[in-house]
């Protein structure tokens, strides 16, 4: 990734951030929207996950500058999802949603630049999640 596309994402993050509980909201509802088989993985307070999951992507946002470091945790995450069900496809339908919800959160700042760093990132953490996934199966 490049300086920019990092820049872009955690610019837009810090922005997201300061709304985590309702973006995390935005972000299951839509999800469940999407694939509504989705919601029985998620077996705990929705409201909890949401906190756990802004936590996990503000971890990671602050580690794309040392990917050497953010690359195994992401890859454990990969193996731990093999658990809870996800296949390859629901990564699809994450980022969907993910996309979606910054969107939503981030309003007229959401430029074509934020939304293609953000994708960018995402295909790249996901990526590295599906191959880790694919070794464990």
């Amino acid at each position: 990734m490049s300086p920019e596309t990092v820049s872009l994402v955690q610019g837009t993050f810090a922005k997201v951030a300061p709304i985590a509980p309702t973006a995390a909201a935005l972000f299951y509802g839509k999800l469940f929207e999407l694939d509504p088989t989705l919601k029985p993985m998620f077996k705990g307070d929705i409201t909890e996950q949401g906190a756990k999951l802004m936590k996990m992507i503000g971890m990671a946002v602050n580690s794309l500058n040392n990917l050497d470091a953010l690359v195994p945790v992401v890859q454990d995450l990969g193996t731990r999802h093999v658990d809870y069900g996800v296949k390859d496809k629901h990564y699809d339908t994450v980022g969907e949603a993910l996309i979606w919800t910054l969107s939503e959160g981030l309003g007229e700042d959401f430029t074509d630049a934020v939304k293609a760093a953000w994708i960018e990132t995402y295909t790249v953490l996901a990526t590295v999640m599906k191959e880790a996934a694919s070794e464990t199966a």
